[in-house]
C-alpha cells in the first residue's frame, strides 16, 4: 500500500513537472485520478462462530466499533498507514464514468466486556469449559480480545459515475456514486481461551459497497471529496491462534463517512 501510494505521488510529480496542459474544462475520459483521506465506521452486531480443537461455539450478537486514532501531525501525516484511511487509484472509462481499485483500511474492535448469549460447547481446559445451549454469558477480556485493526481491510474495485452539477470559473462541484466489491484481507488481533495472542494477515472473505459522494475540484486538477458508504463483509475464514484449524466466521454491515484529497492527471 505504501509503495501504491509512492507511485501515485511519483506520477503526479511527473506530470505537474511537464509544461501547463491544454485547459481543460470537463473532459474526464482518459485521465487517471488519486486520493488519500480518512474514514470513520460503524458496524452492525453480529454472530461470531468458532470452530477448532476441542471448542465450537457462537456468540450471538456481537457489538463492535471503529477505533479513530487521536489527532496528532505525525500520525495522519507522517506514519499514514496508522489511522483508518481510504486509498483510492482510478481512469476514466468515458465522459461520466470510471474505475478504480481501492484499500478502504477500517477497524474493527469488538466491545470488551459486554453481555451475550452463547451456544456450543468448550472443552479446553479452561474455566469456561461446559455446554452451552443459548446460555446468557459476559464476554471478558480474560475470555476472548477479538479485533480487526489493522486491519478490516477491504480491497475492492467499483465503478463510479460522475456528473457535474455546477461550476464558477475555476471551481466544479461534482456529484459521484458507484457500486464495487473486493476482498477482505484482515490483521486479526485475538487472544482466545487458553491460546496465545495471534495477529497476522489473512485473506478471510469478501465485502460489497456502494457510495455516494460529493467532490469540489479546482482548477480541474485538485480535489476534495466527502462519501458516504455502506456495504456488507462475509468473512467464513478468520484466523484466531497459530493452529490452521484454528477459526472464526462472522458476517455483518458497515456503514462508512470519508474525508479524502486527490488530483487528476
Amino acid at each position: 500500500m505504501k509503495n501504491l501510494l509512492f507511485f501515485s505521488i511519483l506520477m503526479s510529480n511527473l506530470v505537474f513537472g511537464q509544461d501547463a496542459p491544454e485547459k481543460r474544462t470537463s473532459k474526464n475520459k482518459g485521465t487517471f485520478f488519486v486520493y488519500w483521506g480518512w474514514n470513520r465506521g460503524a458496524y452492525t452486531n453480529s454472530d461470531i462462530h468458532f470452530k477448532g480443537t476441542n471448542y465450537d461455539f457462537t456468540l450471538q450478537d456481537v457489538q463492535a466499533k471503529d477505533r479513530q486514532s487521536a489527532f496528532a501531525f505525525d500520525t495522519y501525516f507522517k506514519s499514514v498507514t496508522i489511522p483508518q484511511y481510504n486509498l483510492r487509484i482510478g481512469y476514466f472509462l468515458t465522459e461520466k464514468y470510471s474505475l478504480s481499485f481501492g484499500v478502504d483500511h477500517m477497524k474493527y474492535v469488538m466491545v470488551g466486556v459486554q453481555q451475550t448469549t452463547i451456544d456450543g460447547k468448550i472443552a479446553t481446559g479452561s474455566a469456561y469449559d461446559g455446554n452451552y445451549s443459548n446460555a446468557n454469558f459476559t464476554i471478558q477480556p480474560k475470555f476472548l480480545m477479538f479485533e480487526h485493526t489493522d486491519g478490516l481491510n477491504y480491497l475492492n474495485l467499483e465503478i463510479r459515475r460522475h456528473d457535474k452539477l455546477y461550476q464558477y470559473k475555476n471551481v466544479t462541484l461534482n456529484l459521484t456514486e458507484g457500486v464495487g466489491g473486493g476482498v477482505i484481507v484482515p490483521r486479526t488481533n485475538t487472544t482466545l481461551l487458553n491460546y496465545p495472542r495471534y495477529d497476522q494477515f489473512h485473506l478471510a472473505g469478501f465485502g460489497l459497497g456502494a457510495m455516494v459522494g460529493l467532490n469540489v475540484e479546482f482548477w480541474n486538477r485538485f480535489f476534495i471529496q466527502a462519501e458516504g458508504k455502506a456495504g456488507y463483509i462475509n468473512m467464513p475464514s478468520i484466523r484466531t491462534t497459530m493452529h490452521e484449524e484454528d477459526n472464526a466466521a462472522q458476517q455483518f454491515g458497515w456503514i462508512q463517512g470519508n474525508v479524502v484529497f486527490g488530483v487528476r492527471f
